[in-house]
């Protein structure tokens, strides 16, 4: 069994590794793009540049996205263990799921509003219903989050021991970041004095 959870963590750490390298990818296609609208060799138009621009901020919010969903996937399917029940697992789940995927998309509604209101303004309502999706979801997500949080007095010692570990995921970013601090000022300190630090 500890094999079949130990495989199952492999794959989760895969997948966050391609949303990682995912969204690398489209932060360099993004850079191409920006490159591309403020390059003043090239004879193109305002209307270009701008276009250019906005696509670049659209390949940024997919990217945010995919790094929001891959740490994500890690936080509450690697390093957590916590035994909890479906419908509180799929609560803390699905609400940094929506979040991002709302605000990706209300992002993209607007860029597309910017796009079509010069060059095709009969695609805007294409561009509105996205953003009713959003909304729609938005509205959607809050309903299920009010009538899912009665879930959590059915599963007191499973809310508890989830908090626990939360508390425990975060003191120990806590002290990592303390430790690197402190390995900064030993080495200020050591360069400071012209001296060399043991190893």
């Amino acid at each position: 069994m500890k094999f079949v959870q130990k495989l199952f963590e492999s794959a989760y750490i895969l997948i966050v590794i391609v949303f990682f390298i995912s969204a690398v990818t489209l932060v360099i296609f993004a850079l191409g793009e920006i490159w591309g609208a403020i390059r003043p060799a090239e004879e193109v138009t305002m209307q270009t540049r701008f276009v250019a621009v906005l696509e670049c901020i659209g390949l940024l919010t997919i990217a945010v996205a995919a790094l929001e969903l891959g740490q994500t996937i890690l936080e509450e399917e690697v390093q957590r263990s916590a035994s909890i029940s479906a419908p509180t697992r799929v609560r803390r789940f699905l609400s940094r799921f929506i979040v991002v995927v709302v605000v990706a998309l209300s992002i993209e509604c607007l860029v597309a509003v910017f796009e079509f209101i010069h060059d095709a303004p009969h695609l805007l309502p294409h561009a509105a219903s996205v953003g009713v999706a959003a909304a729609a979801l938005l509205a959607a997500w809050g309903v299920f989050v009010r009538l899912n949080i009665s879930a959590e007095t059915l599963e007191p010692e499973a809310m508890k021991n989830a908090k626990d570990e939360d508390e425990k995921v975060e003191s120990e970013k806590g002290e990592e970041g303390k430790a690197g601090a402190s390995d900064k000022r030993e080495d200020a300190k050591v360069g400071a004095s012209g001296g060399s630090r043991p190893r």
